[in-house]
């Protein structure tokens, strides 16, 4: 597209926009602002989402991030804790704010990080300096970020018809990757090219089926048409499009059909559009099959690209997240002396079948390193009301820890005796004899 052809689309998308309206300045709208890729799509953070695999990719990781249980941890020495009496551990796990719940603010977070590279939640602190609540802010609204001559970094932000300036200390930034460590970069600006390769198929294919007919072969006449545009609009009326695409045409006055379009599949259109689902799994880390792309996926390596999927594409966004969580939203009080943490639990991502469940947790209770109860507990079972469910056991005759030594004191020097049973007698009759028969008798 020509710099003219984009002026005067300038003005036609924004022609009955006001200069205060916020949609008048959208760099998608200008498209001068390198937000159209080589392929003449236009490729911005919200027109990406209407590519199918852009879609599944970020609503996959992020509704990951959101769904998994986040609780506010506190250790002391050996032992951890789950501090859910700490007013910060019901806003983290319960509700951030009035109005959203934990999963929808933390699954919003995430895509905004996925997809911008950025994610902003403005943090709202009592009288007494504690987190009271989060909101969070499109990546779209932050202008800028400026370190001023105090070292400290304040982000320009735009609310409603104005911008004002917040400092560090309310504004929770998570940044994805990024070149200096203050602003992430945006995958889907990166991946522009690939996208909007995507969606172009995609317009493609739907204006190929769409239009039908007009490419598809030439009707000749052996003699000369009087009106060919009747004609045309005639055939158009009648054959073109989706749902006409297999009717019969009838010709007249010996006009003959010959075809010589090429068919999608003989022009590896489908399989142009089934590499591009790799294509974007490559750009957010995934495997291919959490796309929905089974081409190279099996029964037998399935649960081992589950892992690869936990491992890789979500405990990397976790940690991230994580450590921005303790940095921002903790008081350094609350992080050296009370030892307090974030953490995601990921256990129920890396669950197997019912049958390897089964054999991880006989392993871990029969060697003491799992009460009964903690193994009810990661089932979601009501605990065992014996006691003996809460201690550990060992493989000596399934006996609880505490009492091991008791058994080796008593038993020491002195090993167990097994008592051979005695032989039974048995009738004259089956008494062995002496006398070897031969043959019958």
């Amino acid at each position: 597209m020509s710099i003219f052809s984009r002026v005067k689309n300038i003005f036609r998308n924004i022609k009955n926009l006001a200069l205060n309206d916020p949609k008048a300045w959208n760099p998608s709208l200008w498209q001068m602002a390198g937000s159209q890729s080589l392929s003449g799509e236009t490729v911005t953070e919200e027109t990406a989402l209407t590519y199918s695999a852009i879609w599944n990719a970020i609503t996959l990781i992020s509704g990951t991030v959101g769904s998994l249980p986040l609780h506010l941890m506190q250790s002391k020495g050996k032992d951890k804790r789950v501090a859910d009496k700490d007013p910060l551990y019901r806003i983290m796990h319960d509700r951030p704010n009035p109005f959203m719940t934990a999963m929808v603010f933390r699954r919003t977070m995430a895509a905004h990080v996925v997809s911008w590279g950025n994610a902003y939640a403005e943090i709202v602190r009592n009288a007494q300096g504690d987190v009271a609540a989060l909101w969070p802010i499109p990546p779209n609204k932050v202008l800028r970020i400026e370190q001023r001559d105090d070292d400290n970094l304040w982000y320009e932000i735009r609310v409603l018809n104005e911008t004002k300036w917040f400092p560090r200390e309310k504004i929770l930034h998570i940044l994805g990757p990024s070149f200096d460590g203050f602003i992430g970069y945006s995958v889907i600006a990166m991946a522009r090219k690939g996208i909007g390769l995507g969606m172009a198929m995609e317009t493609f294919g739907s204006k190929y089926f769409g239009d039908g007919i007009h490419p598809s072969g030439i009707i000749t006449h052996p003699g000369q048409l009087k009106d060919p545009a009747i004609m045309r609009k005639a055939l158009s009326e009648v054959y073109a499009g989706l749902g006409n695409a297999q009717r019969l045409m009838l010709l007249e006055d010996g006009m003959t059909f010959d075809k010589m379009s090429i068919s999608p599949e003989d022009s590896q259109f489908l399989e142009s559009r089934q590499f591009q689902i790799p294509e974007i799994a490559r750009w957010f880390n995934l495997p291919p099959h959490k796309l929905k792309d089974l081409t190279k996926s099996s029964f037998n390596n399935i649960e081992a690209e589950q892992t690869s999927f936990v491992m890789d594409s979500i405990l990397p966004w976790l940690i991230l997240i994580e450590q921005q969580y303790n940095m921002q939203l903790l008081t350094e009080s609350q992080r050296l002396r009370e030892k307090l943490y974030f953490k995601h639990i990921v256990e129920g991502l890396l669950r197997a079948n019912s049958k390897d469940r089964a054999e991880y947790y006989k392993a871990l209770i029969s060697t003491g390193v799992m009460t009964p109860n903690e193994a009810r507990e990661k089932e979601d079972m009501n605990p065992s009301a014996d006691p003996l469910a809460d201690q550990l056991w060992m493989p000596t005759g399934q006996i609880p820890l505490s009492k091991f030594s008791e058994y080796l004191s008593k038993n020491q020097g002195q090993p167990e005796r097994r008592q051979l049973p005695e032989p039974e007698e048995k009738p004259e009759s089956e008494q062995p004899s002496n006398i070897i028969q031969i043959g019958r008798v």
